[in-house]
């Protein structure tokens, strides 16, 4: 971004903060990006302008309103930046999958042992409580507080290595349910655009979405073996449908209607781990089986220690080669989307920057939060990984630990125990 967008210096914390992204847009040529994802301008500002300047917000410490509306000294009107976020022309998707790959292709030259790499699937809410006419709000579930609010369900897919996290895609989801949505699609949108695809993708069930994602995120050369989700996408029929594609490891929901086949008979989760034999002591494994689903797929179970009530939690795995250690610390590696979604609400003002009621306006956005935490990963990962300093430093130094099985455990545990804070009124001492 140049420095005339901008001339109100008081804003920038940094002196060099703008030098870095103009640095990492002139690397990856963000505005041709914006050009190939049908984000263009015939007049006034260009697109990369725009974007530039919406992108520093978070930055400078400035919502919509503080930084464009009531600063005179940008170069920018208010309805410019709204028409720019407003667009259902513009493939907001395409330009997020552009971005992450050229971000990725960095990352990942970096890596001498691709069976690292990972996708995570995981959803959080995108909370609209105090809003009324908000395109598309619906009444959605949140699973950590276990209470229904008002907005929408950020289904994200994203690829880590047990060091870095990049989001890749994402789909903001209203309701499927007619009854739970307070708002339906506006009636002045062309059914002939991407806005519109996006709004029908809101209305679909997650379940629908899921594999689409996966197979754009495969399509664009992200050579992962594995994807980890938690428990709620472990019904087995989501299980067999992703295994198609790519191998799965999950939590496991102790669901009375979702069955496995074990020893010839149709059992749920629990009543598999009641039949086997356990390990005794303090071991990290307690147990392990194969089963079967009920497509007849094999498939690995693991049981390790945690949830204070059961004494245990289960892993699927639908790759049978890696020991069980292995499975548990991959799946260790799920951690880092709860952190992508930490920082991007916190840090990234991904709700509360602005207050926009247009769906293609929550998609731009939404978007735009996600280029910023890429581009911070990438930028952080510079840091942290002397293998960024050339061929000399590759060849004298070790290569970055990546997550260990006692890492990946002990994650697990505070999944289990932070559930345990949310579900139940118990003190610190019980827990413990």
């Amino acid at each position: 971004m140049d420095n005339n967008m901008i001339e109100d210096k008081n804003q920038i914390t940094d002196s060099n903060q703008l030098g870095i992204f103009k640095h990492y847009f002139n690397q990856f040529k963000v505005g041709t990006l914006l050009n190939r994802s049908g984000i263009i301008k015939t007049k006034g500002l260009s697109p990369l302008c725009i974007f530039s300047i919406l992108f520093n917000l978070a930055f400078v410490r400035k919502n919509l309103y503080e930084g464009v509306v009531k600063n005179k000294k940008v170069v920018m009107e208010k309805d410019v930046a709204y028409n720019f976020l407003n667009s259902p022309t513009y493939n907001w998707r395409r330009f997020t999958l552009l971005l992450f790959s050229r971000i990725y292709v960095v990352i990942s030259n970096l890596l001498d042992n691709s069976s690292e790499e990972v996708l995570v699937l995981d959803d959080s809410p995108y909370d609209r409580s105090r809003s009324k006419k908000v395109e598309l709000l619906s009444r959605v579930y949140d699973h950590s507080t276990k209470k229904y609010i008002k907005g929408f369900r950020m289904l994200t897919l994203g690829w880590s290595d047990g060091n870095s996290f990049l989001g890749i895609d994402f789909a903001l989801l209203s309701s499927a349910k007619e009854k739970n949505r307070y708002n339906e699609i506006s009636s002045k949108i062309d059914k002939r655009t991407c806005g519109y695809k996006r709004r029908q993708e809101a209305i679909m069930k997650s379940t629908e979405i899921i594999e689409p994602m996966i197979k754009r995120a495969l399509d664009i050369g992200v050579r992962v073996k594995h994807i980890v989700m938690d428990s709620w996408f472990s019904m087995p029929c989501l299980i067999s449908l992703i295994s198609k594609h790519i191998h799965v490891i999950c939590m496991m929901k102790d669901n009375p209607t979702w069955k496995y086949i074990y020893d010839g008979k149709n059992l749920r989760v629990s009543d598999i781990y009641k039949k086997l034999k356990k390990k005794r002591g303090k071991a990290k494994i307690k147990a392990s089986v194969l089963v079967r689903l009920p497509n007849g797929e094999k498939v690995k179970i693991i049981f390790v220690p945690g949830d204070k009530q059961r004494g245990w939690l289960a892993l699927l795995s639908t790759d049978l080669t890696p020991p069980d250690e292995e499975i548990v610390r991959l799946y260790g590696k799920r951690w880092d989307i709860e952190v992508f979604f930490k920082m991007c609400k916190q840090h990234l003002k991904l709700v509360k920057e602005i207050q926009i009621r247009n769906y293609d306006g929550l998609i731009g956005h939404t978007s735009m939060v996600l280029a910023r935490y890429n581009i911070l990963s990438l930028f952080q990962r510079q840091h942290i990984d002397q293998r960024f300093f050339g061929d000399l430093f590759r060849a004298c130094n070790e290569e970055m630990v990546n997550i260990s099985f006692f890492e990946a455990l002990k994650r697990i545990m505070q999944l289990a125990i932070a559930g345990l804070h949310r579900a139940y009124a118990l003190s610190e001492e019980i827990i413990q």
